[in-house]
C-alpha cells in the first residue's frame, strides 16, 4: 500500500517537471556564487509551477537564500558541506571512501556521461550530487535518473543527515527524493548499513582513475 502510494506521488510529477526540480537543485546544491544569488529571484517565480512536495520544499530553501546576506550563505554552504564528512555531496564517497573501488564506481559515471555525449572538465568528479542532476535535468533524463536511483540510499542519508541537523538544505533534498520512488525494504537496509559504517578508510589512491585531462567542461565546475 505504502509503496503504491509513493508511486502515485512521484507520478504527478511530469518528466519536465522532474528536470525542472532537477535544474533548480542543481544550481541550489552548488555553492552559492554572485550569479546563483542573482538567479534566485528566477527561481522563486519558476518552482511555483512545480506540485507539492517539491515545489513549496524549494520553494522554503529559496526564501531562506533570500533573506540570508550572500557571505553569510557562502559560509553556511561550506560548514555544512565541505566540513561536514556526513554531508559530503560526492555520493560514490559514502559507499567507497577513497579506496580504489570509488575509483571504479567514478569510472561508471564517466561513461554515463560519455555514452550521452558529454565529457567533464579536468577537476571535476563526476559523482558530484549537483553534476548528476543537472546531467539528468539538461542532457539524459534516462541515464540521470538511472544514477540517482543506484544511489537512491546515498541520496536519503544525506537528506536524514541535513534533517539532523536541521539545515535548510534538507529542503534541497526533499524535492529531489519527491522525483524518486519511495525506498524500498533493500535500500532502507542499505541507509542505515551506510550510516553505521561510514566512508571506508583508504586503501589505494585514486590517481590510476583521475579525470582525463583532455576532458572538456560541458556541465560546469562544481567544487
Amino acid at each position: 500500500m505504502g509503496r503504491r502510494k509513493a508511486d502515485q506521488t512521484t507520478l504527478e510529477l511530469t518528466l519536465r517537471d522532474q528536470r525542472v526540480v532537477w535544474r533548480i537543485a542543481a544550481l541550489l546544491l552548488d555553492y552559492p556564487t554572485k550569479q546563483i544569488v542573482d538567479m534566485l529571484d528566477e527561481l522563486h517565480a519558476a518552482v511555483h509551477s512545480l506540485p507539492a512536495p517539491a515545489g513549496p520544499a524549494l520553494l522554503s530553501f529559496i526564501d531562506h537564500a533570500r533573506q540570508t546576506p550572500p557571505t553569510e550563505l557562502a559560509a553556511y554552504y561550506v560548514e555544512t558541506f565541505d566540513l561536514r564528512r556526513r554531508n559530503c555531496l560526492h555520493l560514490s564517497y559514502y559507499a567507497f571512501g577513497d579506496t580504489r573501488k570509488r575509483g571504479m564506481a567514478l569510472l561508471r559515471f564517466k561513461h554515463a556521461y560519455r555514452g550521452a555525449g558529454v565529457e567533464l572538465g579536468e577537476h571535476e568528479l563526476p559523482d558530484h550530487l549537483t553534476v548528476v542532476l543537472e546531467f539528468a535535468a539538461t542532457v539524459d533524463p534516462v541515464a540521470g535518473r538511472r544514477l540517482l536511483m543506484e544511489y537512491r540510499p546515498v541520496v536519503e542519508l544525506l537528506r536524514l543527515s541535513l534533517q539532523d541537523s536541521e539545515s535548510p538544505y534538507r529542503a534541497v533534498l526533499d524535492a529531489v527524493c519527491a522525483t524518486l520512488p519511495e525506498l524500498n525494504v533493500a535500500d532502507r537496509r542499505r541507509v542505515a548499513e551506510l550510516a553505521a559504517q561510514g566512508p571506508p578508510e583508504e586503501e589505494v589512491g585514486l590517481e590510476p582513475f583521475a579525470m582525463d585531462p583532455m576532458l572538456h567542461d560541458q556541465l560546469g565546475g562544481r567544487r
